[in-house]
């Protein structure tokens, strides 16, 4: 295996504790995560050398940012201390028919504030088998996005696995740029495509239907419109209340279709990060040469389990997920 390089903001997270609302409490926890630094750090825990391309506030806050990367495993090398914030959000956990909340405070921060000049993309992908990105970060700022852009175009050329999750969140795009035609560009740059009928219809303005006919069909046409991609994953949510989830995983390979056994989650912990450890699997059986349905068991596997962790990241070790992969879902207790 080589290095699994990933790109994006590295953002803090500010909750009230257990299941408070803001108006009820007086003190917030706090983590560090961020959908790419998310992935990385799942992907530092399985072992994997990754490597994390961002940009930080150059102050105590920023440094703390710093050292809980290097905890997990990230190198941390080619990330920037600027005379920006760090970005931020806050989220009050749901339960139950009561869902969560969250509001960001992030598009004037460091990553949004991230210039191509300053990543060294030539040195940074030297090595590098897999490039992963996701839409939230060209959303950001265009700065991000051309930042991300022109990584994309020299991993490309030098024939790097590029996982694109192109998820689409309107309100993030605000400095001028078409999310749907910036997504679709730089899917086009990209190898492997995480998605389902949602992100498909949203990039290339399809209306395929949200069943298995539909995924195959919408998989296909993608492929078609964009040749550089040969592999499509896609994670399916059943959300019965914030605490109750069900998923299952689906894969289209350009021939095959594939589809996992559903998982329930009846005692959410926690849903942030959870698609993130979906991703991270995904990577993790790409870069251990899984066969596909190993790959995509793996992935949802690492997805549920996250749900029963607190915090952004999944720290569930390979061994674990592999277990509840394999349908040993009892939960008992180890001694």
């Amino acid at each position: 295996m080589g290095k699994v390089v990933t790109f994006g903001e590295v953002i803090m997270r500010l909750s009230p504790p257990g299941y408070n609302k803001m108006k009820q409490s007086h003190s917030l926890e706090f983590f560090f995560g961020g959908t790419e630094m998310n992935v990385a750090a799942s992907l530092a825990q399985f072992g994997l050398n990754v490597q994390h391309i961002s940009n930080v506030s150059d102050d105590f806050v920023g440094q703390a940012a710093l050292a809980c990367m290097q905890g997990y495993g990230i190198d941390i090398s080619h990330i920037k201390k600027v005379n920006h914030p760090l970005g931020l959000y806050f989220m009050e956990v749901g339960s139950g028919l009561r869902a969560s909340q969250i509001t960001y405070n992030r598009l004037h921060g460091a990553f949004a504030n991230i210039k191509p000049e300053q990543v060294d993309w030539e040195t940074i992908l030297d090595g590098c088998t897999l490039l992963h990105w996701t839409g939230i970060s060209p959303a950001i700022s265009e700065g991000a996005y051309q930042t991300l852009k022109q990584g994309l175009e020299l991993a490309l050329s030098k024939g790097i696995t590029i996982t694109a999750d192109p998820a689409y969140r309107s309100n993030l795009w605000q400095y001028g740029r078409n999310g749907h035609e910036v997504l679709a560009e730089l899917c086009r740059l990209s190898t492997v495509f995480i998605g389902g009928v949602n992100e498909v219809n949203e990039i290339l303005g399809t209306q395929f239907t949200q069943d298995e006919e539909g995924f195959k069909a919408a998989a296909q046409k993608l492929i078609q419109d964009m040749p550089n991609i040969a592999k499509v994953y896609d994670k399916v949510r059943t959300g019965l209340s914030a605490t109750h989830q069900k998923i299952f995983a689906q894969a289209w390979d350009g021939k095959t279709y594939f589809k996992t056994s559903e998982i329930e989650i009846t005692d959410v912990v926690d849903r942030i990060g959870t698609g993130d450890a979906y991703a991270a699997g995904l990577v993790y059986g790409l870069e251990t040469g899984m066969a596909v349905a190993e790959t995509i068991a793996f992935a949802n596997a690492a997805c549920a389990l996250k749900h029963t962790i607190a915090g952004d990241v999944n720290l569930t070790s390979v061994a674990e997920i592999s277990e509840v992969a394999q349908g040993n879902v009892s939960g008992r207790l180890k001694r």
